[in-house]
């Protein structure tokens, strides 16, 4: 019987463990999209413990507390740290079997050097020994120890991006780059709460914006400055795919309705979404930028805790809306006109995995390997079950070997484990092909397919390094 969490954990065969062990283990990591907080990467924070670096902002482990029956004031309210911590510990044993419990004990090892089992016995040391720790783990440390070699954050048109402004001066910081992010520039189904953005977004653009060519030109402003900056990605989350007709003409009625405060129609809100997402999507060819769209989340399904919390809290889901037509006629739009940037697409409904892993293959262009990209499993799908099955269906579908690999998609600095998570389960696909005789056993060219997919591929992908 194998040790939980041993060397070769999730390693099933000698061929896995030697194209883990050999040659993915040792990569460094490339994290082209995450949500951390670059004025924490820019003033090296120090973490005051363990609670404040894990649980904060992590609607992963809030979820699954709530659903452990722990009380809202424990996870996001007035609780003192070490509470929150205990009621985490005292949660962990009821995640076996959610890729919570391998992250968490993954990350105590590889960031702290604890191969104890989180449960309500063992959290008062753990959290002592964790904070202890964490005195000598500032920010930038943790990225250096992880072997973070690019950060790719989240950041809005607003954004002032001081902070990655700071970092390009800084002597020896990590390379951290922004990523352009207008999803509250096209969200238009509340007028009060969208004429708010629109205010931030005028101040930052240094323009009037009373039409929608206004809007447009604001947004140019922004996206030349991103540019200007270093950013190189663009990053978009749909409910679907929008690709409806529009004219000008339509797009100034609806916009001067709604900053009038009336609220739009349906068709309304489809349209503005598909015009303004079509003209972002020119600028990214016209860059050379990457695009990433990640499709079919339904979000804040909990009013009373979005009220609470806001957005992020832990009550979200996979959607349902049919993606297959809307996304073709977007697609298609753009590589008719010779605008369609490098784009990865990431689905969160394991109903359209196929979907989505054949609608790549339409719109490569035979000049850059694997231009069109099928994300790695993503939100609901980032565990074993859904990296496997995204992995096997692009593999069926298209050219695993061109992947560009995973993404931790997280807001904490401890999640970097979930790069060893997907290469362990990669090389243990591979291991498995090979020990069945489905694949020659070319321990150098499938190593360096390992390491292409687990980094070579990204940095020529993105093209940040």
């Amino acid at each position: 019987m194998k040790k939980f969490l041993d060397q070769d954990f999730l390693l099933q065969t000698p061929t896995a463990k030697k194209l883990y062990h050999d040659y993915a283990e040792n990569m460094p990591i490339i994290d082209y999209h995450n949500h951390l907080p670059p004025a924490e990467i820019a003033s090296n924070k120090q973490f005051k413990n363990i609670t404040e670096i894990w649980l904060k902002g992590d609607h992963y482990k809030w979820r699954a507390m709530r659903t452990n029956g722990i009380d809202e004031n424990d996870i996001t309210g007035s609780a003192d740290d070490y509470t929150k911590f205990e009621r985490w510990a005292a949660t962990v044993p009821y995640t076996m079997r959610n890729p919570l419990y391998h992250w968490t004990h993954l990350e105590l090892q590889r960031a702290f050097g604890i191969k104890k089992i989180l449960n309500e016995k063992t959290a008062k040391d753990i959290y002592k020994e964790c904070n202890d720790k964490l005195k000598k783990l500032p920010v930038q440390t943790i990225l250096k120890k992880f072997k973070a070699e690019v950060l790719c954050t989240t950041d809005d048109p607003a954004d002032s991006l001081e902070y990655h402004i700071a970092l390009k001066k800084m002597k020896g910081a990590p390379k951290v780059f922004s990523a352009f992010r207008p999803d509250k520039a096209m969200a238009v189904e509340n007028a009060s709460t969208y004429n708010s953005y629109i205010k931030q977004l005028e101040q930052a653009a240094k323009k009037n914006i009373k039409t929608y060519e206004d809007l447009l030109e604001a947004l140019k402003l922004r996206h030349d400055f991103f540019h200007e900056t270093g950013c190189r990605i663009s990053d978009h989350g749909l409910e679907t795919m929008y690709a409806d007709d529009f004219t000008m003409k339509y797009l100034e009625r609806s916009f001067s309705n709604i900053r009038k405060g009336k609220a739009l129609e349906e068709k309304e809100v489809s349209r503005f979404k598909s015009a303004t997402l079509y003209f972002i999507c020119q600028w990214n060819a016209q860059r050379g930028w990457v695009q990433q769209f990640h499709i079919g989340a339904l979000r804040n399904n909990n009013s009373r805790l979005l009220n609470i919390l806001g957005a992020d809290a832990g009550v979200d889901s996979i959607g349902d809306w049919h993606v297959a037509q809307p996304m073709s006629q977007f697609f298609n739009r753009l590589d008719n006109e010779n605008q369609l940037a490098k784009t990865i697409i990431y689905n969160n409904n394991p109903s359209h995995n196929a979907v989505y892993a054949t609608m790549t293959g339409n719109f490569q262009d035979g000049k850059i390997p694997g231009k069109i990209q099928f994300g790695s499993g993503w939100w609901f799908l980032d565990q074993k079950n859904g990296m496997e099955e995204q992995m096997n269906i692009l593999s069926n579908m298209g050219l695993l070997s061109r992947f560009v690999g995973m993404t931790t998609d997280s807001r904490s600095f401890l999640s970097f484990p979930r790069h060893e998570y997907f290469r362990r389960i990669l090389c243990n696909l591979v291991g498995a092909d090979v020990e069945n005789g489905e694949l020659p056993k070319d321990i150098p060219w499938l190593g360096k397919m390992v390491q292409d997919i687990c980094y070579n591929n990204a940095k020529q992908y993105f093209n940040l390094v």
